[in-house]
């Protein structure tokens, strides 16, 4: 899993731009696939025959694409304004290495030095509007050789391991999704099982569409969700934590969960001995939002890694627990053909 989460997170994905990263996942899973379509959308669809049929369709749904920015603006001077493509926090962004346009051209986000601030300045983190891009040009003829407007930004954020069995990197949000169901396709499988490897999650699309091409009876979108077991979160506010396991969503911004669908699977968890946690918190979203909307509706089931720091440039999950969140995906397949869903 280590290995397929570095190649997956090295890759770059802003939303619009996840050509690269859906090629990586096609050579994986073609020698797997029974079928595999890429929509006019982006998304890649895979159906992986499984050993029984399904009466309706099954999905499992992880989102290629990342946060990151687009070039809004090059100033006379030769520096890049940005827009963001997801939600982030501008205070984790002054002094980050970015890689800029198809070309990936180095640079780095920068703002007004200490020493050139006010004291008023001071007492505020700066907006998206107050940073740029530095890409060591001159003028905008010079970055326009380089770089046009709508271009995308990436972070250039390096994967590495850290503590008992910890990778820091970008992308984590939602690579690691794609990595367990890359494993699964892989994977031998009790039923027929569709996989969608979604475009622009982070901006609201992509998803529903395949949800209705397939007509999904039953969807699980699976994900690196926030986790907040950190200094001065306290405990009954940790929506998520570290080694505890894969994360099973009640409700986010975008849907109630089935309950008794994930009342079925936690309970096989249980039986099995496999590690999981609810999510205490409301917040955010999935594609399961959209997807259990599409056509006549389906039931809709939540599953994640927990992961620290999300919507940044250093993400940070612990391997035990993905490997807990793939165990738990696969009592997901095989409980919903068992109870004909």
């Amino acid at each position: 899993m280590k290995e397929l989460l570095r190649e997956l997170c090295t890759l770059d994905g802003v939303a619009g731009y996840e050509d690269e990263v859906r090629e990586v996942i096609m050579q994986k899973v073609a020698p797997y696939a029974a079928e595999m379509t890429v929509d006019p959308l982006g998304n890649l669809i895979v159906f992986k025959k499984g050993a029984k049929e399904r009466k309706r369709p099954v999905v499992l749904c992880a989102h290629m694409d990342e946060v990151g920015f687009l070039v809004r603006d090059i100033t006379p001077d030769g520096m890049i304004r940005l827009a963001t493509v997801g939600g982030i926090d501008p205070r984790v962004l002054v002094g980050r290495r970015m890689k800029v346009g198809p070309k990936k051209i180095p640079g780095v986000i920068s703002i007004k030095a200490i020493h050139l601030t006010t004291a008023e300045e001071r007492k505020s983190a700066p907006g998206i509007d107050q940073l740029y891009v530095d890409i060591g040009a001159q003028t905008r003829a010079e970055v326009e050789k380089l770089t046009q407007i709508g271009d995308p930004v990436f972070f250039d954020s390096a994967f590495y391991e850290m503590g008992d069995r910890c990778v820091k990197s970008k992308a984590i949000d939602d690579r690691v999704g794609c990595a367990v169901l890359v494993t699964l396709i892989q994977s031998e499988l009790p039923y027929d099982t569709y996989f969608v490897f979604s475009v622009g999650e982070e901006v609201g699309r992509g998803s529903v569409v395949a949800a209705q091409r397939l007509n999904a009876g039953t969807v699980c979108a699976v994900e690196g969700t926030s986790a907040a077991d950190i200094p001065d979160v306290p405990k009954h506010n940790q929506s998520t934590a570290h080694r505890a396991g894969a994360v099973v969503s009640i409700m986010d911004k975008g849907t109630v969960y089935d309950r008794e669908l994930y009342r079925q699977i936690t309970a096989e968890a249980d039986r099995q001995g496999v590690r999981w946690q609810y999510r205490k918190s409301a917040n955010g979203g999935t594609d399961a939002g959209s997807m259990h909307k599409a056509n006549a509706g389906a039931r809709a089931f939540g599953l994640a890694a927990p992961t620290r720091y999300i919507h940044c440039a250093c993400n940070v999950v612990h391997l035990p627990d993905v490997e807990e969140v793939v165990k738990m995906a696969h009592i997901f397949i095989k409980e919903t053909g068992e109870n004909n869903v």
